[in-house]
């Protein structure tokens, strides 16, 4: 029952009274992601509007308008940006438009929520998060929201912001992890052949979409960037998609040799639930006695070590489901020779942490909040200049993973994503 409660009500959120200041929202695209990502999100949040869409399709955009409960349909992208009234905008266009249309609605002064991956390669990520745009204040009269400060870009990498994963990260032994690996995939029957994900021109590739995930979870388990990829293999789609990846395993080296494994497709078996996992393994440390346990229950002449592996089930959408698996094997061995093992075993426990009263940490949540409305909750404080949980995605982060990502792609014979054509003014 407690399932069940807990996913209706993140479809069907409660709808406290908006604030007078609500932040309003824009909507570019009418993309199937926007429902679960921002508006069923905003129900719950007093703080937030979507107040209008707009797609190059105009009767699409009437009849998502319809559908979502959103009050006002637009004719252009531009007319959601020049909106005086908007003073967000939700981006959840194909990759390869996304540098365009963040820049255009920074340069009118509009906070801007980004899906990931932010932009189609590296070098685009430097133009985009070193932007003059991003330290220029933005006068009251264009966004009061904005109170005299730069405008809010975030890349919205949701998972980060979930009590599960926070927890998970405290948990990491950063020094002595031995290995990490993670996966996830999409059953085959989801995605057409000729899905927009598939398409170069939009910057698309599986590295480009599920991979941006496993990446940047090891991004966030080592909390340092790899300096190396040591091997990249893809399967690409077949022709004319064929400068597209839809699966790929990869290889990453990071600071001290520490290394991190990913693999990831968008094709994967049809009877596959898919739910993404992933798994730190740590090297064997001292265990120490615990409270009342006598010295004598170490023989002299050995050592009692204990090496954990964790695995945390559905890193993506945790609040839906997930399970943390924590595995510790104790070895009580030799000093002189650590091959000699006296004794073995093995303590295992599983967890669930749906609030950050869970995690230990005192912050705001419910057991129904997704990781979208998780992060919309952290967006909403930045913007708001409050202090918040302190998770959040710089822009130095931002172009890190996307160097990341041009480090796999590299080690392919596929090209890198290409940039955009549009010239900022």
């Amino acid at each position: 029952m407690e399932f069940l409660n807990r996913v209706w009500k993140s479809q069907y959120p409660p709808e406290p009274p908006k604030t007078a200041d609500a932040l309003r929202f824009g909507v570019l695209g009418a993309a199937n992601i926007a429902p679960t990502a921002l508006f069923r999100p905003a129900k719950s949040h007093p703080e937030v509007i979507v107040q209008a869409v707009a797609a190059r399709d105009k009767a699409k955009a009437t009849a998502y308008a319809k559908a979502n409960g959103i009050p006002q349909v637009l004719d252009s992208y531009d007319a959601i940006i020049n909106d005086p009234t908007i003073d967000a905008v939700y981006i959840p266009l194909p990759n390869g438009l996304h540098y365009e249309w963040t820049i255009k609605a920074l340069a009118k002064g509009k906070h801007v929520l980004l899906e990931k991956p932010s932009v189609s390669n590296a070098a685009e990520a430097e133009l985009l998060f070193k932007s003059p745009l991003l330290t220029k204040p933005v006068p009251a009269e264009v966004n009061a929201s904005a109170n005299g400060k730069p405008p809010v870009l975030l890349e919205a990498f949701h998972y980060r912001f979930q009590p599960a994963w926070q927890y998970f990260l405290s948990l990491v032994d950063r020094p002595n992890i031995a290995s990490v690996h993670t996966e996830a995939l999409i059953p085959s029957w989801l995605f057409k052949k000729d899905d927009i994900r598939f398409r170069y021109e939009l910057a698309g590739g599986s590295m480009m979409d599920l991979g941006t995930y496993t990446f940047s979870t090891l991004r966030q388990v080592f909390a340092a960037e790899p300096e190396a990829c040591l091997d990249c293999k893809i399967t690409k789609c077949e022709p004319p998609f064929e400068l597209c990846d839809y699966a790929s395993e990869a290889t990453f080296q990071f600071p001290g040799g520490q290394i991190g494994t990913v693999k990831s497709t968008l094709r994967g078996s049809h009877f596959s639930l898919g739910i993404p996992w992933i798994r730190v393994t740590h090297k064997p440390v001292p265990a120490p006695l615990a409270a009342g346990e006598k010295p004598s229950a170490i023989p002299e002449g050995h050592e009692r070590v204990v090496s954990r592996q964790m695995t945390l089930h559905n890193f993506i959408v945790s609040n839906f489901w997930h399970r943390l698996d924590l595995e510790d094997e104790f070895v009580v061995r030799r000093i002189d020779d650590p091959t000699k093992v006296a004794k073995r075993w093995t303590v295992t426990e599983s967890k669930k942490i749906y609030t950050f009263k869970e995690a230990g940490i005192d912050q705001p949540s419910e057991p129904f909040w997704l990781s979208y409305r998780h992060q919309l909750e952290q967006f909403v404080d930045k913007i708001r200049g409050r202090e918040g949980s302190g998770v959040w995605v710089s822009h130095e982060d931002s172009i890190a993973q996307m160097r990341m990502i041009d480090m796999a792609y590299k080690k392919t014979d596929l090209p890198l994503r290409p940039s955009s054509k549009y010239q900022a003014e």
